[in-house]
């Protein structure tokens, strides 16, 4: 189909309707099938026979791989390669081409163009759950009108009582489905663009400091644990839960340091991340962080101590027993502490927005906390900053601030 498509791109008379976007989907269809007939005529292997005298009807005989002798009968040339064209070129029969042959043709190319395992089998979930079994899985694309797909979204968002947010990880399914169906000309224009949701979402209860950060008093506590523990035990998955309180690393780059990431005294270059296996649970190591960009970390006097006291015992910074140390031992430091307290688990991830949010109460200026996280988008870090005190905390500085 790619062949198709830049034959016609490389034709001027055609190329700057394809890239409007304004061509009719008839006139897509019919440039298609004139390219299908010319492809039958140079790689069918049997005689085609026009009408004796001019009547009649166009015909062929083949052998099928089965060994049986089969007649094709038109009315003209072109119906008659047409019907060929669906026997000897089945993938490009655009009439039949489903939404389940569309989603899977994208999924091929979304493995093509993406290095996380995790988020196509994300997109296998989300697509199993609200696709699989609606009116759109064995629908033809060309079936397939706007009003039709909206109706469709609209009843997915109902009944699966989805959040705003939910919903914008299923669109990105069909969005990219569709955004692909009109790259190839299969249809003129994207049609997800016009979608309108006219039913509500389910209302969520907005997150607060509380949950996603540790405040004051309970980062003390954790901090007091962990020390204690260290000393207790010389594991080091205590002491990489401590450091990263003031690096704010994904944890997956936080077990993926290397002491020749130490590049100078005040800096940590990040150029590598820890990955899992969905499907085998196998870790490894990526030589690319999550967003592909490299970044350098910028090291207070208190992560450098904590690093200069650390036992260099192999090329990672977090080495246990001759292995590498895992997100996942460096998760299970946090549960058990949580255990052990009668305290909700808060994830790894809180260590980041916890080192984000303190940074941001103390005054530095957001950009830089960007620059620190890795995001590309400022939005995305705004996202990150709670209010990491406590309400004593807070209500002096409300008290000075009036």
């Amino acid at each position: 189909m790619q062949e198709i498509i830049q034959k016609y791109e490389n034709n001027l008379s055609l190329n700057p309707l394809l890239r409007s976007g304004i061509l009719l989907s008839d006139s897509v269809r019919e440039a298609i099938m004139a390219t299908k007939r010319d492809r039958i005529r140079k790689i069918y292997p049997y005689a085609i026979t026009p009408p004796p005298a001019g009547k009649g009807r166009w015909q062929t005989h083949f052998t099928t791989p089965d060994g049986k002798r089969k007649t094709v009968r038109a009315r003209s040339e072109d119906e008659l390669l047409d019907k060929l064209a669906d026997i000897y070129l089945p993938d490009m029969n655009l009439d039949n081409l489903t939404f389940h042959e569309l989603y899977e043709q994208w999924l091929e190319y979304k493995k093509n163009v993406t290095s996380s395992p995790n988020t196509i089998k994300r997109h296998k979930q989300h697509y199993r759950r609200y696709f699989l079994n609606s009116a759109l899985d064995g629908m033809p694309i060309r079936g397939i009108d706007g009003l039709k797909l909206e109706e469709e979204c609209n009843r997915i968002v109902k009944d699966y009582n989805l959040s705003r947010k939910e919903w914008c990880n299923v669109k990105t399914i069909i969005n990219g489905m569709f955004e692909l169906a009109a790259r190839k000309g299969y249809i003129s224009k994207n049609p997800v663009l016009d979608i309108k949701i006219r039913v509500r979402f389910r209302q969520v209860v907005k997150k607060t400091g509380a949950t996603q950060t540790y405040n004051s008093d309970e980062l003390k506590a954790l901090n007091a644990y962990l020390d204690n523990m260290y000393a207790q035990t010389g594991d080091i998955s205590f002491m990489a839960v401590r450091l990263n309180f003031y690096l704010g690393l994904r944890v997956g780059e936080l077990v993926a340091l290397k002491w020749e990431d130490c590049t100078d005294t005040t800096h940590l270059h990040i150029v590598r991340e820890e990955i899992r296996d969905q499907d085998t649970g196998e870790y490894s190591i990526a030589e690319h962080t999550k967003t592909h960009q490299d970044r350098f970390v910028t090291l207070v006097p208190k992560a450098i101590r904590l690093l200069q006291e650390f036992p260099r015992n192999g090329e990672f910074v977090f080495m246990r027993d001759g292995e590498r140390l895992t997100a996942r031992q460096v998760a299970y430091v946090l549960e058990k502490y949580a255990e052990r307290n009668g305290l909700a688990t808060k994830s790894t991830h809180k260590m980041r927005k916890t080192y984000a949010s303190n940074l941001n109460a103390a005054g530095v200026p957001l950009d830089y906390i960007r620059e620190q996280l890795g995001h590309n988008n400022l939005s995305t870090t705004l996202s990150y900053i709670y209010n990491p005190l406590t309400e004593k905390e807070t209500y002096r500085l409300m008290t000075k601030a009036l």
